[in-house]
């Protein structure tokens, strides 16, 4: 919301600067993202009058004006404005002047005439383009004939208006407005505030003659209407059109700005139709399915049932409380105008408007909240405003389709209950006076009181909320400072974080960055590296569709950025993410279950080359190790395996595998699949995904340090030759199980195929450690194990030792 300090000024007596002002809104109430005053990055940009004007003798469209701009000799400029024109008076940018951007202006030549400074367009002046009005918005603007020659011109645009850019809130949609602000401001500064009742000259026939209106009160609890008649439509005249484009809005013409004014003044949007563009009566409905609508920005709309609709006898004539219809919409010719001034089902609105990616500014007072109030307070000034600035006469009375009162608010509170909140020490006089600030009826007997809550505060319903009133009129910094009292508690991890925060450290140390992903994705992305079955959670009114549904995965964000970075360049990527996913197990489930995920992807090459050193690139095992040091390192007892899937078709089908932790799968590694490489545009990708839940439930150590024996380990090799489909795991297995207590690690390193080794054979080498932590081994008791683990291979496996 751009609030006008002038406008405020017109109602307020406010003598400070207007930053003083925006540093006690955000105080108190509101935030402040800005103050800015156009006028400040100006300098020397006066009212100049065209005295005389001839073509340009080496131009097809420049001009040669005289221009007076108060000074004892008229300024020759050149100007190539379609619409300049003798006895204008004009924006005249003088010889050292600086305008928009930052712009200088010098004494220059075009075309070999000397031009003595710039005749202005307002987009040239640093006015926004979106915001010029349509008259104005190819060539120069003129000035109406009260401006004053030599004057400079701020004044006469608002430039010199310090614009406080609030930052509004969801529960503060009073402050929507300028009497909103209003009322605000003098509970803030306690000054008296008087706003005068519209008033309205009714000279037409009886309204119910020319139009009626039906509306259901759950659809629109207040719906009203006047007819205005015998309207000239035509451009606003300059007051108008400043104030609106001070507060970010592009003047139409005198009849839509009249809207738009009484929208930024009382916060209610309004609407006018083109009274002979409607058939017979207006109804107040829900759309039919599948309906459609032309809006004046002209886009078809494809409605649903749930959506509200402005109808007459034939058809929808505007979205409600969104946006109006192209057929009913003010043109030219234009005569007579049925005003609409209404209160919507807010949620509606907001579910319309979301869905139609329409979000206005009448859309967002509407969801936010309107004042009963006001609402006719607001149609009879518009109506006034319109016979004085396009002629013509009003209708007399009001149609109202439904007029539903609202009950004010009446909250019970005390002023112990006060100062025991706030730690004040105020008298039962002091918190009667903020009220009375307030402008909120309260009756006081002793220490109660019973406050009626006025219309425009529809926040405020539990005496909390008069609490957080009392505290912010008076003054924040004014409550006083205390420290607690009694025992503390020493804040401490849980054990559950202790793990999250070693899981972390544990990724971050092997070299990965961590990366946070949105939770909301598309449905297809959602679905990918599916771990379980489970039904996708939608959202109702995604904001994009690119965030339309929960993820049931992180690989699928993970993979997101290795894309990111592969088009800026970036082709070595360690990440990982540890975040929640969300499964369903039926469609009808209302709120998934949340489950804590961990994943990685790899890709390019782990280590840079070196002068010591080769580059390492990213393949299959270093991601298993990394899975492997990760489990170890959380404590988690119980045997890994890793067991070939083809079954997750995102995943390489011969690269990829379950990770299994005593038999219950609690994740996936491998390479992700060639063909999503390719949607994608990224190189070689290896990842994993593991249920951090699930790991977190399975049994782990108490603790993970033993002291280092003092006793010589001893190290024996062999070398087995067996079939090509037998697995490490199968060997691995078979030696861990016959080696002993003291056998401490099993290392494969050697894998041969070749001369000396039959078809569909292979030769594995492992070197064993064992080491005894009490005593020096002997040879032969190792010898006897040895021994032993050579026999079961030989018997199971049908291996032959080398």
């Amino acid at each position: 919301m751009k609030l006008s300090y002038k406008w405020v000024k017109e109602y307020l007596d406010l003598n400070i600067p207007a930053k003083d002002l925006a540093e006690k809104i955000e105080r108190t109430a509101v935030e402040v993202d800005s103050v800015v005053t156009p006028s400040d990055s100006l300098k020397k940009i006066v009212v100049g009058k065209v005295l005389s004007m001839e073509n340009h003798p080496d131009s097809d469209h420049l001009h040669v004006c005289q221009v007076d701009v108060g000074e004892e000799e008229p300024l020759q400029i050149v100007c190539g404005a379609p619409n300049v024109a003798e006895d204008q008076k004009v924006i005249v940018a003088l010889p050292g002047s600086r305008i928009g951007g930052n712009v200088k202006i010098k004494r220059s030549k075009m075309r070999g005439v000397v031009s003595n400074g710039m005749i202005c367009g307002l987009d040239e002046i640093g006015i926004s383009k979106d915001l010029v009005p349509k008259e104005w918005a190819d060539g120069i603007y003129v000035f109406e004939d009260d401006a004053k020659i030599g004057d400079d011109v701020y004044s006469y645009l608002g430039l010199d208006d310090p614009v406080i850019d609030l930052d509004v809130t969801p529960n503060r949609g009073d402050m929507l407005s300028v009497m909103g602000s209003l009322h605000e401001l003098a509970a803030i500064y306690d000054k008296p505030l008087t706003i005068e009742q519209p008033k309205v000259e009714e000279a037409g026939s009886a309204i119910e003659n020319d139009i009626q209106a039906e509306a259901d009160p759950t659809l629109a609890p207040v719906y009203k209407l006047r007819v205005v008649k015998g309207v000239t439509v035509k451009p606003s005249p300059a007051w108008l059109q400043v104030r609106l484009w001070t507060s970010g809005i592009r003047p139409i013409n005198n009849i839509v700005d009249v809207t738009n004014y009484i929208l930024l003044k009382y916060g209610q949007p309004l609407h006018a139709f083109d009274r002979g563009k409607i058939n017979g009566n207006i109804k107040v409905r829900t759309a039919t399915e599948g309906e459609t609508i032309v809006t004046l920005d002209e886009e078809e709309r494809e409605l649903k049932d749930t959506d509200i609709v402005i109808a007459d006898n034939d058809k929808p004539i505007a979205i409600a409380g969104v946006m109006g219809g192209l057929n009913s919409e003010i043109d030219d010719d234009t005569t007579d105008v049925a005003i609409e001034s209404a209160i919507f089902d807010s949620i509606k609105i907001r579910k319309t408007a979301r869905r139609l990616v329409l979000h206005s500014e009448a859309s967002q007072r509407f969801e936010r909240g309107i004042n009963y109030d006001t609402v006719q307070d607001a149609v009879d000034e518009a109506a006034a405003l319109m016979v004085e600035l396009g002629g013509g006469t009003v209708d007399k009375g009001t149609v109202s389709a439904s007029d539903t009162e609202r009950e004010l608010p009446v909250v019970n509170t005390s002023s112990s209950r006060i100062n025991k909140v706030l730690g004040t020490n105020l008298t039962s006089d002091e918190i009667q006076a903020i009220f009375n600030r307030l402008g909120f009826d309260s009756k006081q007997s002793g220490d109660e009181f019973v406050v009626t809550i006025p219309a425009r505060r529809w926040d405020i319903s539990i005496p909390a909320d008069l609490n957080e009133e009392i505290a912010r009129i008076y003054g924040y910094d004014n409550l006083p400072a205390t420290l607690p009292t009694g025992r503390t508690a020493v804040g401490a991890l849980t054990a559950r974080q202790k793990r999250e925060r070693a899981l972390r450290h544990s990724l971050e140390g092997l070299g990965l960055t961590q990366a946070i992903s949105y939770s909301l994705t598309t449905a297809e992305k959602a679905k990918m590296y599916m771990t379980r079955d489970s039904f996708e959670t939608k959202l109702s009114f995604p904001m994009t569709q690119d965030h339309a549904a929960l993820r049931m995965n992180l690989m699928s964000g993970l993979v997101d950025d290795v894309a990111y970075n592969k088009a800026h360049k970036v082709s070595d990527v360690a990440l990982y993410e540890f975040g929640r996913v969300f499964f369903k197990d039926d469609a009808d489930q209302v709120r998934p279950s949340e489950v804590a995920h961990v994943a990685a992807v790899l890709t390019g090459n782990f280590t840079d080359r070196n002068w010591d050193q080769k580059a390492k690139p990213v393949d299959f095992y270093l991601v298993k190790g990394i899975v492997d040091h990760l489990i170890s390192n959380l404590g988690i007892l119980g045997q890994v395996t890793y067991v070939a899937n083809s079954d997750i078709k995102e995943m390489h089908p011969g690269r990829t595998a379950d990770i299994l932790i005593g038999g219950k799968k609690v994740g996936f590694v491998g390479q992700v699949h060639p063909k999503i490489q390719k949607q994608f545009k990224i190189n070689d990708t290896y990842g994993f995904e593991l249920d951090f839940d699930l790991l977190d439930h399975l049994p782990q150590v108490e603790s993970q340090y033993q002291s280092i024996s003092k006793y010589p380990a001893v190290t024996r090799d062999i070398a087995v030759e067996v079939n090509d489909e037998v697995t490490n795991t199968a060997i691995e297995d078979i030696i861990s199980k016959r080696g002993g207590a003291y056998l401490k690690s099993i290392e494969l390193f050697d894998v041969y195929n070749g001369d000396n080794i039959a078809d569909g054979r292979k030769s594995m080498a492992y070197s064993l450690t064992f080491n005894n932590p009490n005593d020096t081994l002997k040879d032969e008791e190792v010898n006897e194990t040895f021994e032993k683990i050579k026999k079961h291979l030989t018997d199971e496996l049908s291996a032959e030792i080398r």
